[in-house]
């Protein structure tokens, strides 16, 4: 019965690391007309409330594994599938860039799997906007010609050769989803030999009016920073280059620990709004 029904769209978008004017041209444009958007927790309520449409379904599918409340993946490939076989324009919207450390190789094989079109629409990443919003170039002659974007979770068993590379390394490390286990990172770095002039910027809700950025020198760390709690989300970067956050910070400190982005309380909150 439904066979000549046309099969929707759906856009796999970054929406920018917090601040809501970091969105893309194209991720804007998709938003304006989508009729169905499932987005994650780091999405600014400014991008949901001031650049849709007011009859479009906003579906809030966040993940926040400290909170033990994300939106298992499975549901969230489910809703893609099932808007656009209803034939819907939908926006899969994404905090950062949608290939940096997302889900996304999973929408797409479901999407590709049911032969539903798609884009992809990349974001500024939050390592780009951390960086620029802690006055830290991630590459920079004479500190730095290569960055890593790494994560590291407490179960993760890494090689001592690779611990070794790291804290010989000159890139600038910028590690994803890791402050739960920033201690026992920093201590495997000072453990395989980091150098004295490797700096840590830890940056906090990061281009939002509440970022934070607590710097020092890595083998200062624990004396300074010691058993600091962060808001997520919080992005760690390592090298030569978090010593020009000192000189060239130009975005004050909040100096708050409210959050920016709403908090994950289950797993599926439907919006539709009149």
């Amino acid at each position: 019965m439904n066979q000549n029904k046309k099969i929707g769209k759906v856009i796999l978008a970054g929406a920018g690391p917090g601040d809501p004017e970091l969105i893309t041209l194209k991720a804007l444009r998709y938003l304006q007309i989508a009729d169905v958007i499932i987005t994650d927790r780091l999405v600014s309520d400014t991008i949901l409330e001031e650049f849709t449409r007011k009859d479009s379904v906003i579906l809030h599918a966040g993940k926040q594994c400290s909170k033990g409340a994300s939106t298992p993946q499975a549901t969230i490939n489910e809703l893609l599938i099932e808007y656009a076989l209803q034939g819907n324009l939908v926006v899969r919207l994404k905090g950062g860039d949608v290939s940096f450390f997302s889900n996304i190789l999973d929408e797409l094989q479901a999407l590709s799997e049911h032969h539903i079109d798609y884009e992809i629409v990349p974001g500024v990443t939050a390592a780009s906007g951390a960086g620029a919003y802690a006055g830290i170039p991630l590459t920079a002659r004479g500190y730095s010609v290569g960055v890593r974007f790494l994560t590291y979770y407490k179960e993760e068993k890494w090689e001592e050769n690779y611990w070794k590379e790291l804290s010989q390394t000159n890139d600038t490390l910028v590690f994803y989803m890791s402050c739960g286990t920033l201690e026992l990172l920093i201590g495997q770095l000072l453990g395989h030999g980091i150098g004295t002039d490797k700096y840590i910027a830890v940056v906090e809700q990061a281009t939002t009016p509440l970022q934070n950025v607590y710097s020092c020198n890595i083998h200062d760390y624990f004396r300074q920073n010691g058993g600091n709690q962060y808001v997520s989300p919080s992005l760690i970067i390592i090298g030569k280059c978090a010593a020009l956050h000192e000189k060239f910070q130009w975005v004050p400190n909040s100096k708050s620990k409210a959050n920016y982005f709403k908090q994950v309380n289950k797993n599926i909150d439907l919006a539709e709004r009149a």
